[in-house]
């Protein structure tokens, strides 16, 4: 099996949860992610590696004392706003659509059609965290 680092490089967004227990279950069960790895000692979570088709995201819970930690803010700290979020290329965007929505997730975006191509939604996880969902891929649209 080819891995994404066999082409030189991937990205991995990084994200840190105040309940990142919490956050790894209700990621796999409204999103679709599968903790591969899950680096922890009681409710705190040093590392977590969740994958989802061949992407992959990384947590850790806020105060798991690391230095990366002190330089990420929560949502909840500037007033619901990110200054990321991640983009995931899902086979099914209606039927990922209802999953997320079933488990509690809050839609900022509708689901739609997108005049660049692909159809996609965004919403928010438990914590407030930003997500795009959609069958636009970047990879198979830009012939990369």
């Amino acid at each position: 099996m080819i891995t994404p680092t066999d082409a030189g490089s991937t990205v991995i967004p990084c994200l840190r949860y105040r309940d990142a227990r919490a956050a790894i279950a209700w990621l796999e069960r409204a999103f679709g992610f599968q903790a591969q790895a899950v680096y922890a000692e009681g409710d705190i979570v040093y590392h977590a590696q969740l994958v989802y088709g061949r992407g992959m995201i990384m947590l850790g819970s806020v105060g798991n004392g690391g230095e990366w930690g002190a330089l990420v803010a929560q949502p909840d700290e500037i007033g619901g706003r990110e200054t990321q979020s991640a983009c995931v290329v899902v086979t099914d965007p209606d039927a990922h659509y209802a999953r997320a929505v079933a488990a509690g997730a809050t839609v900022v975006i509708d689901i739609a059609d997108q005049d660049y191509g692909g159809r996609g939604y965004a919403c928010r996880d438990l914590e407030g965290r930003l997500w795009w969902f959609g069958s636009y891929d970047p990879w198979r649209e830009n012939g990369l």
